[in-house]
């Protein structure tokens, strides 16, 4: 009884107890109420894109017919993440100081790395699939203590958003005061790590959930909860905390953790979460997707195709109407085997007659033809993009240019992907700055091919002290560096337009060393990916050709000397020769 009492009072006065998760949960309740809508939106878009959305719009006139969807929709959609796929990005770090120029270069070189590491690779396709689908894709950046046998390592996941909620009416979950990641968990797992948890083994909270075709059976799991909110210290600095708590019992809170109470879950005060909308809409984060603007043409094209089935079906049968004093034997009429139907009576027009169900109008066709039409239109899936040919276009040049006008939608997908990219870069760096306390080593490839190991920590990325000028102390400064993204993976178009302007520049000249001057010139005037590249190769290739110029020049006016010194023997060609070569030394230390 008594360690009882302990054990309530040292609840009591711990910062995040029963109460303020209690808390927690009304403002989780708040938040999902705020969100009904977009639940189910997402749970009725994900049907859609598995073509079962007939089991959310039952229509009467079908019930007990096939229910047939077309993949028009899914197409398009499936188009949309093979063009992200195709332009997977990379990050260029730079410094904004000239001392922080050689960690950029470091960062450039490892990051790739870390993403590697953390399988980017699979998070940014299912990014992806969910930001197509559901208007909208989240990351989640964190620190996973657990990697590497206890080391650590930062940890990039696809995140639901059907299991985030924030507060409504924010359009950046930076502004929500609090912010709600759940879970669902095996309850029987959740008490094994978490002892404190049993006998608190009923949900208390209850997620949408999308539609399964089996069921999805949730008697044994729990739902965990990752709370994340603000809060300002002492000095007004507000910092990020962090608690995660499931059936109302505390499982760990950052505020209990003496380490974290005074400096907060991650230093750089951020939900670890970046959001990716594909269509933006007001006050809100999330975004609607191309779900959103086809199913209703989809649906359109799905109950024509359905009324065309029925129809050629009906068509291709042979049907009587037959009165009942006609004095056929239905059964023997119904048998197509048989090639002999027996008739009591005489047969006339009145009392049997063949029912014929007329064919389909070239009409129906045309205006079924025209919604598919619709639906590519609205979608920016026309069949140029995916490389069909239309009005007679057959030339390779015209079909490339075709295709790459009509990938401006896609190119603007890819923008705002990036720009989510970049943030995911800056949450990475922070992280690195914060946990990265022991030197480790990566492996990447060098500028020759060969690999190499560069050794790494947070200390690169941590302030730096100013020094001490006249007796005062400068303070410290800490390294600030810019992400530039670009594709890594690129199109076949885009490597093959690269190597077609490659080609056209070396036939041009560009790279012919006594052609520097003009080069650069025309270079100035042109614009595509890499020139800042093909510059400074134009410009070394002049600097070179400048350098050669001075070195012939200077190797004449010694053999000028040489002439009216003497006539040319042996000792004087030696002499020469030692002149030469203590002129390109010269020039090598230069």
């Amino acid at each position: 009884m008594k360690d009882e009492i302990l054990n309530n009072t040292e609840l009591r006065e711990l910062p995040i107890g029963p109460e303020e998760v209690a808390e927690a949960a009304a403002i989780l309740q708040k938040y999902k109420a705020g969100k009904a809508a977009l639940d189910k939106r997402l749970v009725d878009n994900e049907l859609w894109f598995r073509m079962g959305h007939w089991k959310n719009y039952q229509n009467p006139m079908m019930e007990g017919k096939p229910q047939t969807s077309s993949g028009w929709l899914f197409n398009s959609i499936a188009n949309k993440h093979a063009d992200a796929m195709d332009n997977y990005p990379a990050p260029n770090v730079l410094p904004r100081a000239a001392d922080d120029e050689q960690t950029a270069r470091v960062l450039s070189s490892i990051l790739p790395v870390v993403l590697e590491q953390a399988d980017y690779e699979q998070v940014y396709s299912d990014t992806w699939w969910r930001k197509l689908k559901q208007g909208t894709g989240v990351k989640g950046i964190f620190w996973d203590p657990e990697q590497h046998g206890g080391v650590g390592e930062i940890a990039i996941r696809p995140m639901n958003l059907l299991m985030l909620y924030w507060e409504p009416g924010v359009e950046d979950i930076q502004a929500s005061p609090h912010f709600f990641s759940l879970n669902m968990e095996n309850t029987k797992q959740l008490e094994a790590r978490w002892p404190q948890l049993k006998g608190h083994s009923a949900s208390v909270l209850d997620v949408p959930r999308f539609i399964h075709d089996g069921g999805l059976d949730t008697s044994e799991k729990s739902v965990v909860v990752d709370w994340y909110y603000k809060k300002p210290d002492e000095n007004g600095r507000v910092l990020l905390h962090y608690c995660k708590f499931c059936n109302g019992v505390v499982l760990y809170a950052s505020e209990n953790d003496p380490a974290l109470a005074g400096r907060g879950f991650y230093d750089h005060g951020k939900y670890p979460f970046v959001f990716d909308p594909l269509f933006m809409e007001e006050d809100s984060p999330a975004g609607f997707g191309y779900i959103d603007v086809m199913k209703e043409c989809q649906n359109a094209i799905d109950r024509m195709n359905h009324a065309m089935d029925e129809n050629v079906l009906l068509s291709s049968k042979q049907r009587y109407v037959l009165s009942d004093t006609a004095g056929v034997n239905e059964e023997e009429l119904a048998d197509f085997s048989r090639d002999i139907v027996h008739v009591v009576g005489r047969l006339n027009d009145d009392s049997f007659r063949p029912l014929q169900t007329a064919g389909l109008q070239g009409n129906s066709l045309s205006y079924r033809a025209s919604r598919i039409e619709e639906l590519k239109e609205i979608s920016g899936n026309r069949d140029m993009t995916q490389g069909g040919t239309a009005g007679g276009v057959t030339a390779a040049s015209a079909i490339a240019a075709l295709q790459e006008a009509g990938s401006k939608l896609s190119r603007d997908m890819l923008k705002s992907a990036y720009r989510a990219f970049a943030k995911e870069c800056y949450l990475i760096l922070d992280l690195m700055r914060q946990f990265y306390d022991e030197e480790r080593v990566f492996r990447i490839v060098g500028g020759t091919g060969e690999n190499e190991f560069v050794p790494f920590s947070g200390a690169a990325l941590r302030p730096q002290p100013g020094g001490v000028v006249g007796g005062v102390e400068l303070g410290s400064r800490e390294p600030i560096f810019d992400i530039v993204v670009s594709a890594e993976k690129k199109s076949t178009f885009s490597r093959l337009s690269q190597n077609e302007t490659a080609k056209e520049c070396y036939q041009l000249g560009f790279f012919a060393p006594a052609n520097a001057d003009a080069a650069l010139a025309a270079l100035d005037m042109m614009d595509f990916e890499g020139i800042e590249k093909v510059r400074q190769r134009v410009r070394l290739n002049g600097t070179l050709a400048q350098q050669l110029t001075a070195l012939q020049t200077q190797l004449t006016r010694m053999q000028q000397m040489q002439t009216r010194r003497a006539p040319l023997t042996g000792p004087a060609d030696n002499l020469t020769t030692k002149a030469v070569a203590h002129a390109m030394g010269l020039r090598k230390e230069q």
